[in-house]
């Protein structure tokens, strides 16, 4: 079996959802997706820290905690659609498809 993004993303939600205690699929639904909020606060975070935006911080994190923040984002977002729907992967290419062809037309 090919070990591609989806698949781990799946393998994630998997995981996820064997080992969560909500009480209902609503409540995972609902956690998965209010997740990504958390996981944008720890971005904002490392981008105060790596642009030393707080006097009282400095510089307290580094432009690569920005990107693995980023990518958390990325992930989670992706764990929450594949919960949503068992088409994450055809929502996600064809809502991209959208967005890149709304800006660059053919």
């Amino acid at each position: 079996m090919q070990d591609d993004t989806w698949t781990r993303v799946e393998r994630l939600r998997t995981w996820l959802d064997d080992n969560s205690d909500s009480a209902t699929a609503a409540d995972t639904r609902l956690l998965r997706v209010l997740k990504i909020g958390e996981e944008f606060g720890e971005v904002a975070e490392a981008l105060h820290g790596a642009m030393g935006a707080s006097p009282r911080k400095g510089a307290s994190h580094t432009w690569e905690d920005v990107h693995k923040e980023l990518a958390d984002v990325i992930v989670t977002s992706m764990v929450a659609l594949a919960t949503l729907s068992p088409d994450a992967e055809k929502i996600l290419d064809a809502r991209l498809q959208h967005l890149v062809e709304r800006v660059l037309p053919n």
